[in-house]
């Protein structure tokens, strides 16, 4: 089964549920936190069954298969940027700074689609299709301010999503580094993308005010809790099978400052879970 076909079951199965209505959703990032319909939308979480589906329906474990899914982390990432510089969302930043990092890191997204699909044709394979993205998540957000949210929420939320996009993308990008092992055309093509990527994921956290760092597994403020799933085990202190904690002086700001030091992986389950809850079709 391919990976798009495992994500789209994933999602119909998840998302056609509606406990709210899209306007009780909507609203600033703590008033979503304390609703129903958050609840019930755990981001990047699925139940067991669907993670034994993702361990047996698609493979990770070689390094087509990695490409595959790096691909279609860009294809979500290229899209939403577009959509987001045509939503005139940014224009709540008047400043004119949001707007043109995004076109930057839309391009650049661009280019990377373009780079995974072109190195898998070389290799004789066919890229998965691109997906149908639905951003809102079923209605639960509403980052281009197309159902009412508001200028200054959209805002909050597209910012929100794109900070969870590339620290997902950064992830990502390392979990699937041992699959492309002996294979120095794709893991040279990925390594090309994910350190673009860990720049991208600081130029959002410093745009949203932010740290260009993950400290400890903390998400940051005004971020859903659902997408606590992109930060759980950031928190590591275990590197090379030694305490980085004791390098230090061990003082809260030395245990904050070993876990900056140092990124954790998805897995590639983690990542197609938390991808599907924006793939519509």
């Amino acid at each position: 089964m391919s990976i798009i076909k495992f994500l789209d079951e994933f999602t119909s199965e998840n998302l056609n549920k509606k406990t709210s209505s899209r306007r009780d959703a909507l609203g600033t990032f703590s008033n979503l936190g304390k609703k129903a319909a958050l609840a019930s939308i755990p981001f990047g979480l699925a139940s067991m069954s669907n993670k034994a589906k993702a361990a047996t329906m698609f493979q990770t474990n070689d390094a087509v298969g990695a490409l595959q899914l790096a691909l279609t982390l860009e294809y979500l990432e290229a899209d939403f940027y577009l959509k987001a510089l045509n939503s005139n969302v940014l224009d709540e930043d008047t400043s004119g700074k949001a707007n043109a990092i995004y076109e930057q890191i839309s391009m650049h997204e661009s280019a990377h689609v373009t780079l995974l699909e072109d190195t898998l044709m070389s290799l004789g394979e066919t890229p998965v299709d691109e997906p149908t993205f639905d951003f809102t998540v079923g209605g639960t957000f509403d980052p281009f301010n197309e159902n009412g949210a508001g200028q200054a929420t959209a805002y909050a939320q597209l910012l929100a999503l794109a900070q969870a996009f590339e620290d997902t993308g950064v992830r990502a990008y390392k979990g699937q580094a041992g699959a492309l092992m002996g294979n120095d055309q794709l893991l040279t093509a990925a390594l090309q993308i994910h350190s673009v990527e860990a720049r991208h994921a600081s130029e959002i956290r410093r745009l949203r005010g932010l740290q260009g760092w993950i400290t400890r597994d903390n998400r940051g403020p005004n971020m859903p809790p659902q997408t606590q799933a992109v930060y759980n085990g950031e928190e590591n202190l275990t590197q090379g099978g030694v305490d980085v904690s004791t390098l230090g002086d061990g003082d809260p700001f030395s245990i904050d400052a070993s876990t900056q030091a140092y990124d954790e992986i998805l897995t590639g389950s983690e990542a197609e879970t938390i991808a599907s809850l924006f793939i519509q079709s």
